[in-house]
């Protein structure tokens, strides 16, 4: 089971326009983290500021100019429906938590779903100049520098090991893991700190990623389809379930270990409940 994608190939057109946005979003986040702005919680808990707003109006902009017609779903506007069937999900900057602490390791994201599924995803980071990009039958490509240029990108693939014992594995969000999942991974796999993310597993730097702990929105997966697929991976929750469907866990891995992964994790809790610790602000 899993995200698996169907329909036609996208149109190349289609990956010029998002890597354009995206460019855009990323050089206006990357003002706005060395600059002033103001910041709040919002009622789920979570931050949002002045530059998150301003990087999803410019995307929205730009998407109602090319195609009016399509849905929008963005993390700080909510949803506006549209007429085609067609959506665009928008996560302005994904790791607000970081870019409010100044930590350079923010990403801008942007998929969009047509009639078939899964079709076009970009995750951008800006501070490092290395935007990832993928349309379904198109494939996955990684643009480097100050003007990413689809045509100038490289290919990528995720790599090739066939063996659990020592899998590189980057773990996201330990803090919520519950120790049963921390431990079964800690005694088979090298688990890593979370760096890079996706590009790391779609590049080979790494064999595998698992998101565990407080559930993560739409906006924070609906990328991963394409651009895992596309790179020759694999992509669900943590009990094997879509990754768009499913508990809002992450298990993404080079495709040959997935099974193992959920073998290793199969029955275990992906939460533990982290209000009591005394973590400061």
């Amino acid at each position: 089971m899993g995200d698996f994608l169907e329909g036609p190939p996208v149109d190349r057109e289609l990956l010029d326009f998002v890597v354009r946005v995206m460019d855009r979003a990323g050089r206006m986040s990357v003002r706005g983290f060395f600059g002033e702005w103001r910041g709040r919680r919002k009622a789920d808990g979570t931050d949002v500021t002045d530059v998150d707003v301003a990087v999803e109006d410019l995307i929205r902009g730009e998407l109602a100019a090319r195609v009016p017609d399509d849905g929008v779903y963005g993390e700080e506007g909510g949803a506006s429906a549209g007429s085609s069937g067609r959506r665009w999900v928008i996560d302005p900057i994904n790791g607000t938590s970081l870019f409010t602490r100044r930590v350079p390791l923010f990403t801008n994201d942007l998929a969009y779903e047509d009639e078939y599924g899964p079709a076009v995803a970009v995750i951008n980071w800006p501070m490092s100049r290395q935007l990832i990009v993928a349309g379904r039958g198109r494939g996955c490509w990684l643009l480097l520098g100050e003007e990413p240029d689809p045509a100038r990108g490289r290919r990528v693939r995720v790599g090739e090991r066939s063996g659990l014992g020592g899998a590189r594995t980057q773990m996201h969000n330990p803090a919520g893991w519950p120790e049963e999942l921390l431990t079964a991974l800690h005694r088979r796999v090298f688990l890593a700190p979370s760096a890079n993310g996706v590009v790391d597993l779609v590049t080979g730097r790494i064999d595998a990623m698992v998101v565990a702990g407080p559930a993560l929105g739409y906006e924070d997966v609906a990328t991963l389809p394409v651009i895992v697929s596309e790179a020759g991976g694999r992509v669900t929750d943590l009990d094997g379930e879509s990754v768009l469907t499913g508990d809002m866990t992450i298990l993404a891995t080079n495709g040959l270990l997935h099974d193992d992964f959920l073998e290793l994790v199969a029955g275990l809790a992906h939460r533990r409940d982290v209000r009591d610790l005394d973590i400061g602000e």
